[in-house]
């Protein structure tokens, strides 16, 4: 296994923002293991740290943005892109305004200051997320897909076909698999583009005002306005750098091919988010075959619930407050089938919210097991059924505090059946004394 990275030392980039035209100060500092791409608002008091994962992506047109709250860090994926394509495994960013600074729309004077830092080893493995199977997003005809490059290889492969039509941009297609140093040579310079009633439309609704032709490729019908070509298909190749900025926000490095057709931010976030699905498919799965936290006899001891209304019947992950994965095995001879229904017998969607809720309460109870209370459902909120429960099917439990209080509790839970959604909802308990009198 290859090392994680970081840089040596701080470095230090000054410039205005794409859309805002906000006059910025980036920061790339070191950062220990493990902890991933983190972007701090450094003008915020406290600093607010933002981690540049899809979970936290912020709905935007043409850029990729993240948010903590309130607080925003606008058009990230030039960096992103920098830092996958450099092997940049853990770095914290800096930033003293809104958006981080375009420079000339590419990647390079990123990849020049990250060099300047140097780049260093640390005593910890890349663990590398591996494509096992297919995934493809669609919006029309325009889609981006994944699929499992070989068994043994780590390794980035993409391909992307953009197509202008009889325009000046036309077609272009380009191939690419991914090392630092082809990053650097091919993709690192390429620069953002629109055409020129694009942006026109920007300046009309103030955004970019502050651009001129030099700073940002514009389209004409006869070609670059007032601007040269770094490449040829200079257009494909950012398309390419954007795709590879978005892949990091998994978190980790991704490997396997990836194939795009005139995909844009919206649908590589949708990809990522669709990889981090399988990801938690597989690892839940593994768990499954794992010894159980809480066997029957440890949940009987934090839950009051008996035959017939225990409806989980293993705990195979326990985060104390944070996090839980359970089990119910849904047989025939449960009670409930005899009249729900005769001849058709489908699980009680109440009972798989009770399913659920009896999980959120087994997460809270690890806070709560010595301070003499339990937690009783109090609201619902966002219930919905999206399969009918049959008896041989398996319920897989997951639970996730929102916000635990000392009076309240506020648990989102959901209910899987393979890898199908069967139900979600979120749940708000309150504590109150388990033996009131």
């Amino acid at each position: 296994m290859k090392p994680q990275q970081t840089i040596r030392s701080p470095v230090e980039l000054t410039g205005r923002g794409l859309f805002t035209g906000e006059q910025a100060v980036l920061r790339f500092c070191p950062a220990d293991p493990g902890t991933g791409v983190v972007f701090v608002r450094a003008d915020q008091n406290p600093p607010i740290r933002v981690p540049a994962i899809v979970e936290n992506v912020a709905k935007r047109l043409r850029r990729t943005s993240i948010r903590n709250g309130t607080v925003q860090v606008e058009t990230i994926e030039h960096c992103m892109s920098a830092l996958a394509g450099l092997g940049i495994d853990n770095v914290l960013v800096e930033l003293n305004a809104n958006e981080v600074p375009s420079f000339d729309g590419s990647c390079a004077p990123f990849v020049e200051k990250l060099k300047e830092a140097g780049i260093v080893a640390q005593e910890r493995p890349r663990q590398v997320f591996r494509i096992t199977e297919t995934v493809r997003v669609a919006e029309g005809s325009h889609y981006v897909m994944a699929a499992p490059a070989g068994e043994d290889e780590d390794t980035l492969e993409i391909i992307y076909d953009l197509n202008y039509g009889s325009g000046p941009i036309g077609q272009q297609i380009f191939k690419i698999r991914l090392t630092p140093e082809d990053f650097e040579q091919h993709l690192a310079a390429a620069r953002t583009f629109v055409l020129e009633q694009e942006a026109e439309q920007f300046r009309a609704s103030g955004l970019g005002t502050h651009l001129t032709y030099e700073d940002i490729l514009v389209f004409g019908k006869d070609g670059p306005i007032e601007n040269t070509l770094r490449f040829p298909d200079e257009c494909v190749r950012h398309k390419i750098l954007d795709l590879l900025g978005d892949l990091f926000l998994f978190g980790r490095f991704v490997s396997g091919y990836i194939f795009a057709r005139e995909s844009g931010h919206a649908l590589n976030h949708e990809l990522v988010r669709k990889l981090r699905e399988l990801e938690q498919a597989a690892e839940t799965k593994r768990k499954l075959k794992a010894d159980p936290v809480f066997d029957i006899r440890k949940i009987q001891r934090l839950l009051p619930h008996r035959y017939p209304f225990l409806m989980v019947d293993r705990v195979v992950e326990m985060e104390p407050g944070k996090h839980a994965i359970g089990i119910k095995n849904v047989t025939a001879n449960e009670e409930f089938f005899t009249g729900h229904y005769p001849g058709q017998p489908i699980m009680p969607g109440v009972l798989i919210i009770e399913a659920m809720a009896q999980l959120g309460g087994l997460l809270l109870a690890q806070e709560l097991e010595h301070t003499g209370k339990v937690a009783v459902l109090l609201s619902l909120e966002g219930v919905k059924f999206r399969r009918p429960v049959i008896p041989g099917d398996q319920l897989v439990l997951e639970a996730s505090a929102r916000r635990v209080k000392s009076r309240t509790g506020h648990v989102f839970c959901r209910a899987m059946v393979g890898d199908h959604l069967a139900a979600e909802a979120d749940i708000k308990f309150m504590m109150v004394d388990a033996d009131p009198l």
